[in-house]
C-alpha cells in the first residue's frame, strides 16, 4: 500500500559550465540548490571549456533536455556565445560571478582580467596550500608529534570526533594542522602538553561530542571494518566518561572546546579559525 501523501521530487536539468575545473560553479550550485526541498537536479558538467565549438556541444545538450543553465566563463566570446544561445532555447542562464566580479570592479575601481582559471595559478598561496597538506597528513592522529611545534593549529579529541577530515579541510586554506588522538589509558605526548596557547605558539583546539552521537557513530565504523561490536569502545557509559575525562584535560590544559555533535566539517573548521583569529587579535593587543 502507497502513502498518497509522499510527492515525488520535482527533476529538473542543471547545466554546470565552466572555463576552469568546476569547483566554483558547483561550490554554488549546491549551496544555492541545498535551499530547495522536494527537487532533485540532473546535474551535466562541462568544464574546460574553451573554444565555441564546445559552447556548440554544451548547448546541443541543452536543446535535447532543456533545463537551468549556470555558468562561470569569463572569456567575453564565449559568454556572449553562453547567453545568445540560452535566449536562442529559451532557458535560463546564470552568470554566477557576475554581480561579485561587477561590484569588486566598481569598488576597486579596476577592470577584472576575464581570465580563465586565474584561481588557480600556481602562486605561493597555492604553494603553502601543499605544504599544509603534507604536514595534515604527516602529522595525523598523533603521527611525528616532535613536529607539532610547527603547526598553526592543533586538533585534540577522543576517536570519531572528526579532527582528520577537518585538519585537511584546514590545509586546504593553507593552515597546517595536525590531530592528536585521546586514547584511554594513553598519555599524551609531551610535545603537545606543553603547548598552551601562547602567542607565537600552535593554537590547539579540543574537540568534543554527544557520546550518544559517538556510539552511532563508532558503531557504524566497527561494521564498515567488520570488528566485534561489544566492546568499550561502543559502550554508552564507557563513552560518556571517555568524553567527560577529555574535557577535564581541555580544562587542565586551557585549550577551549567545540562541541561538533551538530556542526559540518566546514562549521567545525570556521569555529576553530574563529577562535584562532581571537587569539591573535588578543596576542596583539
Amino acid at each position: 500500500m502507497t502513502d498518497e501523501s509522499v510527492v515525488a521530487p520535482m527533476k529538473f536539468h542543471v547545466y554546470l559550465v565552466s572555463d576552469a575545473t568546476g569547483e566554483t560553479i558547483h561550490s554554488v550550485a549546491r549551496a544555492s540548490l541545498a535551499q530547495f526541498e522536494g527537487i532533485e537536479p540532473i546535474e551535466h558538467n562541462w568544464t574546460l571549456i574553451r573554444t565555441p565549438g564546445q559552447i556548440d556541444k554544451m548547448l546541443e545538450d541543452v536543446e535535447r533536455n532543456p533545463g537551468v543553465v549556470m555558468f562561470t566563463v569569463v572569456n567575453e566570446t564565449l559568454r556572449a556565445a553562453v547567453l545568445e544561445g540560452c535566449r536562442r532555447l529559451q532557458v535560463p542562464c546564470i552568470a554566477v560571478l557576475d554581480p561579485v566580479i561587477a561590484s569588486l570592479a566598481t569598488f576597486l575601481g579596476v577592470k577584472a582580467h576575464g581570465q580563465p582559471g586565474r584561481q588557480h595559478i600556481m602562486d605561493a598561496e597555492y604553494f603553502g596550500r601543499i605544504d599544509a597538506m603534507t604536514f595534515a597528513l604527516h602529522h595525523d592522529d598523533g603521527q611525528s608529534a616532535h613536529g607539532l611545534k610547527d603547526a598553526d593549529i592543533v586538533l585534540v579529541g577522543v576517536s570519531r570526533t572528526s579532527k582528520t577530515p577537518t585538519c585537511i579541510y584546514l590545509a586546504n586554506r593553507g593552515i597546517k594542522a595536525g590531530n592528536v588522538p585521546i586514547v584511554p589509558g594513553v598519555p599524551l605526548p609531551p610535545e603537545l602538553t606543553a603547548l598552551r596557547n601562547r602567542p607565537g605558539e600552535p593554537f590547539v583546539v579540543g574537540l568534543t561530542k554527544d557520546p550518544a552521537r559517538l556510539v552511532q557513530v563508532r558503531r557504524n565504523r566497527l561494521q564498515m571494518l567488520s570488528q566485534d561490536p561489544n566492546t568499550e569502545y561502543v559502550d554508552l557509559e564507557a563513552v560518556r566518561e571517555e568524553v567527560t575525562a577529555a574535557r577535564k584535560l581541555y580544562a587542565k590544559y586551557n585549550w577551549p572546546v567545540i562541541d561538533v555533535t551538530r556542526r559540518s566539517i566546514e562549521e567545525s573548521a570556521a569555529a576553530i579559525l574563529q577562535l584562532h583569529e581571537r587569539r591573535g587579535l588578543q596576542g596583539d593587543g
